[in-house]
């Protein structure tokens, strides 16, 4: 139950009002700063938030799906979500697509497997904080393994669907039997048994027996093995005073040419320091903690926004913006990129770059001010304690 006390009012400097009601009071207070922004936002600016709570779930026999794709996030054109559970044995069946997918395991752990187009096979077991990246068209599975997994799916065009992927089964289905023994050369008798699509659409996600150890499912390929996972979790991070950084691109994940992306952890008290972003939009989603993010759009607009686990953050290309920790336990974020490298730009270091008495008559700083800007890129986190 939602205390009274906690419930924000619209009303801040000098301004606003009550608010009797009626209202949805939990929504307000998990977003303070649309309620009562705070007196630097200014003018209007889309959405930039969706949680996937708020996200139609697909329940399937295998486990369940949602997407935030631009539908849901209107903003959010150049990479869309999905949110998927598989249970023990839950098969995400084989297919492809047209658009790059890169994943994130949440928790749990799943077997993933591809054939790349020159017949390099793969076949890999990842569990929290693993990724993996198919470009467009190579075919794939993921598979739970003991206990179920979650993760979250990227892909590389916000219009996204799901259901616009190439599933195995609705081929066969919408083949000719005669055709289908042509192309295996065998009896048409064999495919009497294949499941009809159009009549049964329990093969987008189906249960099956949990497979055992990895060696016995590998099959050698002539052509050899291809990676498309990393483990994201054995890269060292970059340690800051408010919290660290770990980054995955092309230049350390060579498969991943279309989406890159960093993992953030942030300490209470600490922020994602004021930053932008010179090639490609941002897309955000945020796996523990409580977060507020002030974008500036030029033109003197500017808005804030609340996060919370579960949600979908958008920034638009080259709009600065900030994210703080305003909770008491560790933040949690990624930050993902249709880029084949991460680049941003530091507020910080471009002041400190930049002729001193330059900066000092745009801002009218003080010294103490100046020399404190740091002339190196990182780090990218800042702690409330830090001194000058």
């Amino acid at each position: 139950m939602v205390s009274e006390r906690s419930i924000p009012k619209p009303i801040g400097h000098d301004a606003g009002g009550t608010d009797p009601g009626p209202r949805n009071k939990e929504l307000d207070r998990q977003n303070p700063d649309i309620l009562t922004p705070p007196s630097t936002d200014s003018g209007t600016l889309p959405n930039m938030k969706f949680s996937f709570a708020l996200a139609h779930n697909r329940l399937q026999k295998g486990g369940w799906t949602r997407q935030v794709t631009a539908r849901e996030l209107p903003i959010a054109t150049t990479l869309a979500g999905v949110n998927m559970r598989l249970n023990a044995g839950g098969v995400r069946e084989l297919h492809w697509h047209k658009e790059a997918e890169w994943a994130y395991m949440l928790n749990g752990q799943a077997r993933i497997s591809a054939v790349d187009q020159d017949g390099c096979n793969f076949l890999d077991d990842v569990s929290t904080g693993d990724l993996w990246y198919f470009p467009p068209g190579i075919p794939h599975s993921i598979q739970g393994l003991e206990g179920g997994c979650e993760f979250l799916l990227v892909f590389d065009d916000g219009n996204f669907s799901e259901d616009s992927t190439f599933l195995i089964t609705d081929w066969f289905a919408h083949t000719p039997k005669e055709v289908l023994a042509k192309n295996f050369g065998l009896p048409v008798i064999e495919f009497a048994n294949i499941p009809m699509h159009e009549l049964d659409h329990k093969y987008y996600m189906f249960p099956t027996e949990i497979p055992g150890p990895l060696a016995a499912d590998k099959i050698l390929s002539n052509q050899g093995q291809r990676s498309f996972s990393y483990h994201f979790l054995n890269q060292k991070p970059l340690e800051t005073s408010g919290g660290t950084v770990r980054m995955v691109d092309s230049s350390n994940f060579p498969v991943a040419t279309n989406i890159a992306a960093g993992l953030v952890e942030v300490k209470p008290g600490g922020m994602r320091e004021m930053h932008w972003h010179p090639n490609t939009d941002e897309w955000q989603y945020y796996i523990e903690g409580y977060a507020r993010m002030g974008v500036f759009a030029s033109e003197g607009k500017a808005r804030t926004f609340d996060y919370q686990a579960g949600d979908v953050g958008y920034v638009p290309f080259a709009m600065g913006h900030y994210i703080e920790n305003i909770g008491d336990k560790p933040l949690r974020f990624l930050e993902m990129f249709k880029s084949s490298r991460f680049q941003d730009i530091s507020l910080n270091q471009w002041m400190a770059l930049t002729p001193k008495e330059l900066v000092q008559a745009h801002l009218n700083l003080n010294h103490t001010v100046m020399d404190s800007l740091r002339k190196e890129k990182w780090p990218v986190i800042k702690n409330s304690s830090d001194k000058v």
